[in-house]
């Protein structure tokens, strides 16, 4: 038993000390383009999972960001099926990382929907009434945390230590965000931002970014009440410009 422990305690040394060093090292600078077969590819958000910093593609689909080996990319927009990519060496060494990105909704010519209300997971039994509904994030989070939510897994101390857990709760802070952006693009259009906020078209994407990370505003967006979500916007905007303007000075 007590070699046990040894070995066990060596191993997450280990792990702990392949961490440290992972998070000393030194960011490259990564610059690459988005492909989507042609279509418009601006407005691709490309997020850095473990520092959680995020860019923009331009118009033709070029990004510059800060990374390192190892580093998961996730690169999303709502018209298109996010893609992960984990960074190697090499990717730094290329002249530009290429990703390529597909459509996530595909037109149909015809629509014919039957509901079935008295047919679902609960009315079968397979899930009990009211139970919380988990995102894909929000469940590879809960399993790789807990021991009780994953007996069959690995062991939630192993992932505590090699910092997999923290990536998992870092990707679930990134989904929520961008649940509350598309959340935001259906509420307002693009000429509300230019012509009602007066935000200028380069600066959009940002500023719904800005804006989603305002705990507040976030929790009135839930509620999906247009009149309270468009005042916040609007005070929100006038910290934006001020923001932009001295940064343009």
């Amino acid at each position: 038993m007590v070699s046990y422990c040894k070995n066990y305690y060596f191993i997450g040394l280990m792990l702990f000390s392949v961490v440290n060093y992972g998070q000393s090292a030194i960011l490259e600078d990564l610059k690459g383009r988005v492909n989507a077969d042609g279509t418009t590819v601006d407005g691709i958000y490309v997020i850095n999972l473990r520092t959680e910093k995020a860019v923009i593609t331009d118009t033709d689909g070029y990004f510059e960001t800060k990374a390192m080996p190892g580093d998961t990319m996730l690169f999303s927009a709502i018209q298109y099926k996010s893609v992960k990519i984990v960074l190697k060496e090499n990717d730094f060494n290329s002249v530009l990382l290429f990703v390529k990105m597909q459509p996530a909704m595909i037109e149909l010519q015809e629509v014919v929907i039957k509901r079935y209300n008295n047919i679902n997971s609960v009315a079968l039994g397979i899930v009990p009434v009211n139970q919380k509904k988990y995102t894909v994030a929000e469940r590879r989070y809960a399993t790789a945390s807990s021991s009780r939510l994953n007996p069959m897994g690995f062991d939630p101390v192993l992932n505590l230590i090699s910092g997999r857990t923290a990536m998992l709760k870092k990707e679930l802070v990134v989904e929520k965000k961008l649940f509350f952006i598309n959340l935001l693009d259906d509420m307002f259009d693009k000429n509300h931002f230019l012509n009602k906020l007066k935000i200028p078209s380069e600066y959009i994407k940002g500023f719904e970014y800005y804006a989603v990370d305002n705990e507040r505003f976030t929790m009135i967006l839930e509620t999906k009440n247009y009149v309270t979500t468009e005042f916040l916007l609007s005070e929100l905007a006038i910290k934006y410009k001020e923001i932009i303007g001295s940064e343009n000075k």
